[in-house]
Order: structure tokens, then sequence, then C-alpha cells
């Protein structure tokens, strides 16, 4: 269904982060204990040299992850701020300074009828070749 897998994450973000309408919520800290890590998750990823990567658990639970139709269509605004909480499930430790969560192709809006507004238009966006034509076309405002 989804293209791409940042772009699926900000749909993510806004459903079972912002709108709780996915449940349970997503929390790597809780998969990774019932794997048996234990301690500090900071230095166990440290260790793993895990701490500027997408975890292999969060990248594997978003994409097998169903959105259903009735939940795409309830999208009608994104946020593409880099605080997000689910940059912070995926990745506990990221800093925002790279391009990890980059989008790469807007063809994903085409499962999201309703989308009018993309606040906080950050970098992630804005580097997808012709953003602003795109969005307009699709009637979307950037705020």
């Amino acid at each position: 269904m989804f293209r791409d897998f940042n772009f699926k994450l900000l749909v993510i973000d806004k459903l079972m982060y912002q709108d709780k309408l996915i449940q349970p919520r997503f929390q790597i800290a809780d998969v990774l204990h019932a794997k048996g890590v234990t301690g500090d998750l900071w230095e166990y990823l440290h260790e793993q040299d895990l701490l500027n990567t997408v975890l292999e658990e969060a990248r594997q639970y978003f994409t097998d992850l169903e959105i259903t139709p009735d939940q795409l269509a309830a999208v009608d605004e994104l946020i593409t701020d880099g605080g997000l909480d689910i940059y912070h499930q995926c990745s506990p430790f990221w800093d925002g300074e790279d391009d990890l969560f980059d989008i790469s192709s807007l063809d994903d809006l085409a499962l999201l009828p309703n989308l009018r507004v993309i606040h906080d238009i950050a970098d992630v966006i804005t580097t997808v070749p012709g953003v602003e034509d795109t969005l307009k076309a699709r009637g979307i405002a950037v705020h």
C-alpha cells in the first residue's frame, strides 16, 4: 500500500500517537524488554551500534501495520516536525541531525483523500522534488 516508509510513519504518528485511532500504541522499550534487553536502553543501543538507525523491531512492526481505508480517510492534517513520537519509537535517541526520516516520494498522498494541511513543514519533506507544486495541486495547505 505505502510506497514510502517514512511517509507511512507520518500517517501512523497521526493515527496512533496523536489521535489514538490505532491502538495499542507501539512502544519500542516494551518490545526490547520483552526480548530480554535489560538495563539502560541507551547503553544497549550504543553497544549494538544502533543509535542512529531505525530499529528492526520498529521497522517490521510499522511496515506490517495495516491501516484501514476509514483510518486513512480520518487523516486531514499531518505534522512533519522532527520531534514526533513515532521517530523516537523507531530510533529512541535520534537527534534529528540527519536524513534518517526524510521522505523521498509524495505518491502516498493519494492514500489520504481528506488531507488538507501539513503543519511545521520540515526538511524531511521539502527535499522531495516539486513538493510545493504537488501539494498545491492537491489543495493541501502548508502552515
